[in-house]
């Protein structure tokens, strides 16, 4: 993912927090803020000690960041993005994580338009 994507700063993540709105199925949480200012959309991502050791962590976020830049036309632009992992995750294949994100994204009515 490139870094023009990425939501990296503490407050960032508070700001959309705090004042975003937010979507969740089974395995994903996601937070999203508008931010109509800008073209591209960022992405920050949330796994919790309670998912596992830091190799599953760390694998679960390399899934997620791929699964974006992968599908990166598909998100509409203008918003930061927080993903947050739940436990049902940690068991599911890549292309069941895929099915996931995109159906969190398709609930909250941020895939962009064809």
């Amino acid at each position: 993912m490139e870094k023009k994507n990425r939501l990296t700063k503490r407050e960032y993540f508070d700001k959309v927090y705090r004042g975003g709105k937010s979507m969740a199925n089974h395995q994903f949480v996601l937070y999203y803020y508008p931010r109509p200012q800008q073209e591209s959309f960022r992405l920050g991502i949330s796994v919790s000690k309670k998912l596992g050791n830091a190799v599953v962590r760390n694998r679960i976020r390399r899934v997620v960041k791929e699964i974006v830049r992968l599908n990166r036309p598909k998100f509409a632009g203008g918003y930061d993005f927080i993903l947050i992992a739940r436990k049902p995750v940690v068991g599911l294949t890549y292309q069941e994580v895929e099915k996931s994100i995109l159906h969190v994204f398709k609930r909250a009515s941020l895939l962009a338009r064809k």
